[in-house]
């Protein structure tokens, strides 16, 4: 299918970065913590066999704009997701959300029941139980001091490598692009400010609002997740509250499962997504 383009999208104040690729049945893909579209750079090609495919920087990573002064809360994402898919002309989508992503799709989607038609989630969380794990990094991106060790260079790297099972399949390269946005102290605070926006009553919509659900779910995850390591906790909850939800867990992935099986992240989620497409 080649490799997806990178374009960039006006919606309102601010400049939002995306990969593109295909054409059919538009799918969005939206990444968490540190990430960007890169994340997704390698799992788009299968998907793009089934339908259009968009990956986009949320606001606050990647090529997007970061704003310093804005509430990186469920409003905000869902502004700037709404503005972005008006810019494209797409009305129903189907969702994929990956760490920060799942909660910003899940929320999204439980607005806008007409206009979802399939969701996919990765590596995530969504319940307002919140784990040790994530309350340290709150805890971390708001305090002075450790917030900057957290998104300086050396702390975008640590992340990476804590969030995959295999060091091996992080390359320099990798490693460089994931810091790359992050290049001043501006935008550093702004990536912070972002990982922790997210309000609480958020998640305890979500929880309450997922079993209404009654489109097609996907789980796939990554068994080996330091990052989130109640993962499997939170996919065994979602498939309580979402019985139609199928599951699958990679038992040889980590947290950032799209660097370590790109290929079959891909060809897992271009099935499920194709189904639709039928």
């Amino acid at each position: 299918m080649g490799t997806a383009t990178l374009n960039t999208a006006k919606v309102g104040d601010l400049t939002l970065t995306y990969r593109a690729l295909g054409s059919g049945p538009p799918v969005l893909l939206l990444h968490g913590w540190p990430t960007s579209s890169f994340l997704w750079r390698d799992v788009m090609a299968p998907i793009a066999g089934v339908g259009r495919v968009v990956a986009l920087d949320l606001p606050g990573f990647g090529g997007s704009d970061k704003p310093g002064r804005a509430r990186y809360d469920f409003e905000f994402f869902e502004h700037a997701i709404d503005g972005f898919l008006a810019e494209l002309d797409i009305d129903r989508v189907a969702v994929a959300g990956h760490d920060l992503g799942g909660p910003v799709a899940v929320h999204w989607a439980l607005g806008r029941p007409d206009r979802v038609t399939r969701l996919a989630l990765l590596n995530t969380l969504l319940y307002p139980e919140f784990s040790d794990a994530v309350m340290q990094f709150v805890k971390a991106a708001s305090t002075p001091g450790l917030r900057e060790q957290l998104t300086s260079p050396e702390g975008l790297e640590a992340a990476m490598r804590l969030g995959v099972a295999d060091d091996g399949k992080l390359t320099d390269e990798v490693i460089a692009a994931v810091q790359e946005p992050f290049g001043s102290d501006e935008s550093r605070r702004s990536l912070a400010r972002a990982g922790i926006g997210l309000e609480p009553e958020g998640f305890t919509t979500i929880a309450s609002g997922l079993p209404s659900l009654r489109i097609p779910v996907r789980v796939v995850y990554g068994a080996q997740d330091r990052v989130l390591p109640d993962v499997a906790d939170t996919m065994a909850r979602v498939q309580r509250d979402v019985p139609q939800a199928v599951v699958t867990a990679l038992p040889d992935c980590g947290h950032f499962l799209q660097e370590e099986a790109p290929e079959e992240v891909g060809e897992l989620l271009a099935s499920f997504f194709g189904d639709g497409a039928r």
